[in-house]
C-alpha cells in the first residue's frame, strides 16, 4: 500500500500547523538513555513525550487532583506537539503517511477514570494536522507516577509515505 505524501493527495502538515497557529518546538532532549525517535523501515517510533514547554512542565501532579481533566487534555496536546517535533527532526513531517498508534499515560488520582478524554488532546491534534491520515489506534492508561511528576506522557508510531 502506497500512502500519499503532501503535494500528492496527502495533507500538508506544515500548512495545517500554521492554520492552527502552532509552531513546532525544539525537540525535547532525552531525560535518560534513549533517543527522541527512531526510524525502522517505513515506521517512526517516537519515545514518550512529556508536555514540556521550554524545558518546563506547565502543570505537575496527578490528573483528578492537582491537575484538572481539561488541563490534562491540553497537556496531552503539548505532548503530541513535542512528538511532531521529534518526527520533524528525524524525517520531516512531510513524509508522514499515517499516524498508526498513540499510547497515552495519565498520572491519575485515585478514582480518576477519564484517561480517554485526557488523551483526546493528543488524538485530536493528530487529526487536526493530518486529517483522515491522523486517525489511529490508541491506548489511554492510568498510571501512578510519571517522570518529573508530569501529569501526561504520549508516545506515537507513524508510518512513512513511500
Amino acid at each position: 500500500m502506497t500512502l500519499p505524501i503532501a503535494g500528492e493527495g496527502g495533507v500538508d502538515a506544515y500548512a495545517k500547523l500554521a492554520e492552527l497557529g502552532l509552531t513546532l518546538p525544539t525537540v525535547v532532549p532525552p531525560l535518560a538513555s534513549y533517543v527522541p525517535a527512531v526510524q525502522t523501515g517505513n515506521y517512526v517510533y517516537v519515545s514518550g513525550q512529556l508536555p514540556l514547554v521550554e524545558g518546563k512542565l506547565p502543570y505537575e501532579g496527578k490528573v483528578g487532583a492537582e491537575v484538572t481533566a481539561e488541563q490534562g487534555t491540553e497537556l496531552a496536546r503539548l505532548c503530541a506537539l513535542n512528538a511532531l517535533a521529534a518526527i520533524e527532526s528525524l524525517v520531516g513531517l512531510g513524509r508522514v503517511g499515517k499516524v498508526v498508534k498513540v499510547t497515552g499515560f495519565v498520572a491519575s488520582a485515585p478514582g480518576f477514570t477519564g484517561q480517554p478524554g485526557v488523551i483526546n488532546g493528543a488524538s485530536n491534534l493528530f487529526g487536526d494536522v493530518f486529517g483522515e491520515q491522523g486517525r489511529h489506534a490508541r491506548s489511554a492508561v492510568g498510571v501512578s507516577e510519571l517522570p518529573l511528576n508530569a501529569p501526561v506522557e504520549v508516545e506515537v508510531i507513524v508510518e512513512l509515505a513511500e
